[in-house]
């Protein structure tokens, strides 16, 4: 029989309330979201669906900030705004109904414009984790942007103009411990077997109830004496067949763990080595040349590369987690038990290399916990860091929106939406309304002659066809709640992404056709 379900204690009040997403980011994620403050700038559609889905889950705290007064127009896409406010701060509206959501979160307003607190408050957004902002101006987005920027404070700017909406993620260097891949390998050591585990291995008699692991270990041995070398793994499909073979000529009925080796032959080998992520992150730079500024993710990092050079024979740690495999308790128990504490023993070794780079730089040992190494060797696998680029460089000759452009026109559909939006904001700094209010026409021509200048100064002739240009002031500046919805839906995980370090978020720019409901991820 599998291994029994250990009984769960009683959850706290809170741990019911966030049960569920508990399970895909963990306690730790919950603590790290339930810390983070972000701050709203400008209240709109997208930008209030995005907020909920960060007060839903009990983000720590958020900023409303926004100068204007609601309007009767702003109510029909709009939830968080209500007809008992017309005339009111549309600030102060959309933190009280946000906060209506979970009380457990905090909220706060500023009623006051971005233009405003750039020009006067330079240093109001440098607190917060995260700011999210929407539906700009070039000149005020540019403007925001470029200050996140030198404070190092990751931006998330969002677009919805009638059928299609964008998100752009702008950050510095982000670093993800938990990447959650699809596929997860477990790291299993059969092939180079750690001291405690070749014991085991050894001294216990494979039956029909033990874990598979010793069953395949079994005939893996029996199959390396066939071989020329004598101690290789199979590595490709004509070696794991044979070592299948190996395993079914010896096989009674019914013997299910014997079922489940020759499965796990295909991915049971192999895992422990360094991946090419892996090793570019030990090469970096920020690995190599630790500051008292350091991020302790680098101090980890060195550490971690210290003790595979020099302590473990160029392996990663072991992440001591077991698939699920049909045995009896006691064997499962006492194999788990194994892989545990190697993983222990490797994440202490880590852990002491980490504290004595902390005397180095003079930094307190609690800067680092044990709790923080341990997750960060079982993950060593999946480590990732991610650079971003700043948005105002979107705007420059060396723009990778360059090859996405054929010679005389932008001929993705989705890319040219992208562009024509990035025209539509040039169009609102420059011309002071919304392209299509009034004069559909003439606002298309001068659209088209923005949109043309704007492509020009990337250094290209291409152009934007009619078509999409006209479909853009066709909307007059219109947001449509379904489609809000759907961006504010997306740019919340992305913010959480960011907030609790785990999953990967999008490099950079995410792009949605809500006519054709296609989407598509650049990095610009």
């Amino acid at each position: 029989m599998s291994s029994p379900a250990p009984k769960s204690p009683e959850l706290s009040d809170k741990s019911k309330k966030y049960d569920r997403q508990i399970r895909l980011w963990g306690e730790h994620g919950q603590t790290l979201l339930e810390a983070a403050t972000v701050c709203l700038v400008n209240v709109t559609a997208v930008g209030c669906e995005t907020a909920k889905g960060l007060v839903l889950p009990g983000i720590g705290g958020f900023t409303v900030a926004d100068g204007s007064t609601v309007k009767e127009e702003d109510l029909g896409n709009n939830f968080f705004l209500d007809a008992s406010y017309i005339g009111k701060s549309k600030a102060l509206a959309c933190k009280q109904l946000l906060q209506e959501l979970n009380p457990d979160v905090n909220g706060d307003y500023v009623d006051e414009s971005v233009d405003y607190l750039l020009e006067n408050r330079p240093n109001f957004f440098d607190s917060f984790d995260l700011v999210i902002a929407s539906n700009l101006n070039e000149k005020t987005m540019l403007l925001l942007s470029n200050r996140l920027w030198e404070s190092n404070v990751p931006l998330l700017y969002c677009r919805s103009l009638g059928m299609m909406g964008t998100i752009r993620l702008q950050i510095r260097e982000h670093c993800i411990v938990e990447a959650h891949p699809d596929n997860p390998q477990f790291d299993l050591r059969l092939d180079q077997p750690f001291h405690a585990l070749q014991e085991h291995l050894n001294s216990t008699e494979v039956t029909s109830k033990v874990p598979w692991l010793l069953v395949l270990f079994k005939y893996l041995r029996i199959w390396q004496k066939e071989q020329p070398d004598g101690h290789k793994a199979p590595n490709n499909y004509k070696e794991k067949n044979q070592l299948r073979e190996v395993i079914r000529k010896e096989m009674k009925a019914d013997e299910e763990n014997h079922e489940e080796a020759i499965k796990a032959v295909n991915t049971a080998f192999g895992a422990g080595t360094v991946p090419s992520a892996l090793k570019a992150i030990f090469e970096d730079e920020a690995c190599e040349l630790l500051t008292k500024k350091s991020n302790i993710f680098w101090i980890m990092a060195k550490a971690l590369k210290s003790f595979l050079i020099h302590d473990n024979n160029g392996n990663l740690p072991l992440p001591g987690v077991l698939p699920d495999m049909t045995a009896n308790t006691d064997s499962y128990i006492a194999l788990q038990n194994i892989y545990r504490q190697q993983a222990l023993q490797d994440a202490d070794q880590v852990y002491h290399k980490c504290q004595d780079y902390l005397k180095q730089l003079s930094l307190p040992p609690d800067t680092i916990d044990e709790r923080s190494v341990r997750l960060f060797c079982r993950e060593a696998a999946g480590l990732t860091v991610m650079r971003g680029t700043r948005i105002a460089e979107e705007y420059e000759r060396n723009s990778r929106l360059l090859p996405l452009m054929e010679e005389n026109e932008v001929q993705d559909n989705l890319t040219a939406y992208n562009f024509a939006l990035r025209a539509y904001e040039r169009f609102l700094s420059e011309c002071g309304h919304i392209p299509g209010e009034c004069t559909a026409e003439q606002d298309i021509g001068r659209l088209k002659t923005i949109a043309g200048k704007m492509l020009g100064d990337l250094g290209t002739h291409a152009t934007i066809s009619d078509d999409v240009l006209h479909e853009i002031c066709r909307y007059g500046g219109a947001e449509l709640h379904a489609v809000s919805a759907f961006i504010g839906g997306c740019a919340a995980q992305e913010v959480i992404k960011i907030v609790t370090k785990q999953y990967k978020p999008i490099d950079n720019t995410f792009i949605y056709n809500a006519v054709s409901t296609e989407s598509v991820t650049l990095k610009l």
